[in-house]
């Protein structure tokens, strides 16, 4: 199993360094640029081919009502980004930011009704993640067959483990007697490193809706053994995600699909 995991300290109020901004500006209740501001932006995008744009904000005046300006902000990021779209670059974790009338900080309305491209020069791009705050990708190595002690010891922070050998009755919680090796080695793994803490993460397969919530009920159930068995239930986190998280698209081709998206992992929070 390769597991990587990065490290993101990623914002947007910036402030320091080399990001650049540019504003373009709105008539009254309009989301797409007038004859002016839409020339200010090809000549834009003509002189930025080799930038990276990093988000883009838009905001209203205090004109109308909240939800009206939002979505007005809404539409005035997608007609900017539509335009810009294809013809400089674009980071994969592009920001689209909606600030509706809560963005405008100026008494003179018209400065308000704005969107706001934040992005780096080419002159920039070498140091962009310094820029940006990013840490390298640590890429962690944890063998397929290696212990679930093996693979505590080697996992970082935010890593996921499946635990294999855990199921349950059909349609219940209930885990089946076969099941007990495996909760029994999650066990050991708790008592024996009291920093560990974890979320236990429940997944089904199958259908296209956990309508009855029972991904969560076998993560809880999971929990509930540890507690009894003597673990604080501090240390120990349930959710489940239902469908949402399928390692196969739904429905699945075969039952071994099948049964590898019905799974309960555990994601470490805390060594």
């Amino acid at each position: 199993m390769k597991v990587v995991f990065s490290i993101l300290l990623f914002g947007f109020g910036f402030g320091a360094f080399s990001q650049e901004q540019v504003a373009f500006y709105f008539d009254t209740n309009k989301f797409e640029l007038n004859t002016s501001e839409s020339s200010k932006l090809q000549q834009w995008i003509a002189d930025n081919k080799t930038s990276k744009i990093l988000s883009i904000t838009g905001s209203t005046d205090e004109v109308g009502s909240l939800g009206y300006n939002d979505t007005l902000s809404q539409k005035r990021v997608a007609h900017i980004f539509n335009l810009v779209k294809g013809t400089v670059n674009i980071r994969p974790d592009f920001k689209s930011i909606s600030l509706g009338e809560k963005g405008a900080t100026s008494v003179n309305k018209a400065e308000n009704r704005k969107a706001i491209i934040h992005f780096l020069q080419e002159k920039d791009l070498a140091k962009e993640n310094e820029i940006l705050g990013i840490k390298d990708t640590i890429e962690v190595i944890i063998p397929e067959n290696a212990t679930l002690t093996e693979k505590i010891k080697l996992a970082k922070v935010g890593t996921k483990i499946v635990l294999k050998n855990i199921n349950f009755y059909q349609n219940t919680f209930a885990t089946v007697p076969e099941s007990q090796g495996a909760l029994y080695d999650l066990l050991f793994v708790m008592q024996n490193n009291e920093n560990l803490r974890i979320e236990i993460q429940g997944h089904i397969c199958c259908i296209d809706k956990d309508y009855r919530n029972l991904s969560t009920d076998r993560a809880k159930q999971v929990k509930r053994f540890l507690v009894f068995n003597g673990i604080p239930q501090h240390r120990i986190q349930a959710k489940g995600f239902g469908v949402s998280q399928p390692i196969y698209s739904i429905p699945e081709a075969s039952a071994e699909e099948a049964a590898a998206n019905r799974r309960v992992e555990i994601e470490i929070l805390n060594k």
